[in-house]
């Protein structure tokens, strides 16, 4: 009798250590947070989407930001979860409501990805007992069109995806492909030892690995030498990848772009001793936006500033640099994809929109307070509006998720053809 015993508890503990995590706080809802103030030095209206009590984050600027209903916008916090742990939540723009789309330990928020041709959201998790990372696609419409969470478990609202090899190391992210049949990793070939404070980031040999969405099949697409950083890839152009040189610093040769089977892996705009690059993103089919830093005095002796580049024939357009005394250097960027506008913040908080055509400059908003971090500006889907955190309200110490428009000036009047391709 013992024996069965200890036989029948042995396949209960298989059984739990294989179960999901049951998630009960999925779908549940947080009251509207919003409201409208001014910027005190531009006067700009930022709706404050989230009043910063909590400590949240948006996702990086080389993802998208907006759920595919083009209403929720997706972020990360931990202090929102009963027990936390750092979750997926969404606010809806134009009601102010959040609601918690994942919960339970092991999920990875550092790279969530929206879904551009589904309304679902993408993640890592590991589940209880095991190391193994799995991936799951949340379907947003399930989660709120929710009625309860109470007993709510993971398979009612979501799907696992695949699961990820045992030697599987995170190295700059993972990121869906355009037709988001794929998604690419940015991996780690070994354990990188432990960075110590203000030093570089330690470099071991990294690389760019492939999973089939449909059958699960990891694929080797490239191994580098460095390790690996900020992979993405072009949301236009099925099997076109962009990663980086990581190390924390100036990279010797920062951007590379690669194709899914390998093939093409080359520099993008190769670099000189003096250039200092950065913070790369698509701007469009043909086009990355990059910084080539001007931060310092002896950076300022060379040519800096946001940067365009184009894939198919090496073109750089320079969309100029910061007023030295209003900010240090542009810092992250973005653009419209139709060619017409671009963004930056900048070291001092600072907030700046760009006329690609006329090279017209405007500080938008000021005073957004950063520690650690930046505002990392996106454009909504339409153009019309910016998505940033900010630590204003909290003097850095938590962030808020703020929405500010585009002036009205600056948009294309309504009917207005796209901006020819650069």
């Amino acid at each position: 009798m013992r024996i069965l015993r200890a036989k029948c508890a042995l396949v209960l503990t298989a059984v739990l250590l294989a179960s999901p995590v049951l998630a009960n706080d999925v779908g549940k809802r947080f009251p509207s947070e919003t409201r409208t103030i001014a910027d005190s030095v531009t006067g700009a209206q930022l709706q404050l989407l989230t009043d910063g009590a909590q400590g949240d984050a948006k996702l990086y600027q080389t993802h998208p930001q907006w759920a595919h209903d083009g209403e929720h916008i997706v972020f990360r916090s931990s202090a929102r979860s009963a027990d936390g742990n750092s979750q997926a939540f969404a606010v809806n723009e134009r009601t102010g409501t959040i609601t918690q789309l994942t919960d339970g330990p092991g999920v990875m928020t550092g790279s969530l990805n929206v879904a551009r041709l589904t309304n679902e959201l993408f993640y890592l998790r590991q589940d209880q007992g095991d190391r193994r990372w799995r991936m799951y696609a949340v379907d947003l419409d399930a989660v709120f069109g929710m009625a309860t969470t109470n007993g709510t478990s993971p398979g009612d609202h979501e799907r696992l995806v695949a699961t990820l090899p045992e030697d599987y190391r995170d190295s700059g992210g993972w990121t869906l492909d355009a037709d988001e049949q794929t998604a690419y990793f940015g991996v780690n070939l070994s354990d990188p030892p432990p960075r110590p404070p203000g030093q570089p980031v330690p470099q071991v040999p990294g690389g760019v690995r492939s999973l089939d969405l449909r059958t699960g099949a990891w694929t080797r697409v490239i191994d580098s030498e460095f390790r690996m950083g900020h992979v993405q890839a072009n949301p236009w152009v099925p099997g076109e990848i962009l990663y980086c040189w990581e190390t924390g610093g100036d990279a010797p040769q920062r951007m590379w772009i690669v194709n899914r089977d390998g093939t093409g892996n080359r520099p993008l705009y190769p670099e000189q001793k003096t250039d200092w690059v950065t913070h790369e993103v698509f701007l469009d089919a043909d086009h990355v936006m990059f910084n080539v830093m001007g931060h310092n005095a002896p950076l300022r002796q060379y040519p800096s500033g946001l940067m365009v580049a184009s894939l198919r024939d090496g073109t750089i357009e320079n969309l100029g640099q910061t007023r030295w005394e209003a900010g240090r250097s542009y810092w992250h960027g973005n653009g419209t994809p139709d060619g017409r506008l671009a963004l930056s913040d900048d070291f001092d908080g600072n907030l700046w929109l760009i006329d690609r055509a006329t090279g017209g400059r405007r500080l938008l908003t000021t005073g957004h307070v950063m520690r650690p971090d930046h505002l990392h500006g996106n454009f909504s889907p339409d153009g019309k509006r910016i998505l940033v955190q900010s630590g204003m309200l909290s003097q850095g110490e938590k962030l808020d998720l703020m929405v500010l428009p585009v002036p009205a000036e600056m948009l294309p009047p309504e009917g207005t053809p796209p901006a020819p391709s650069r």
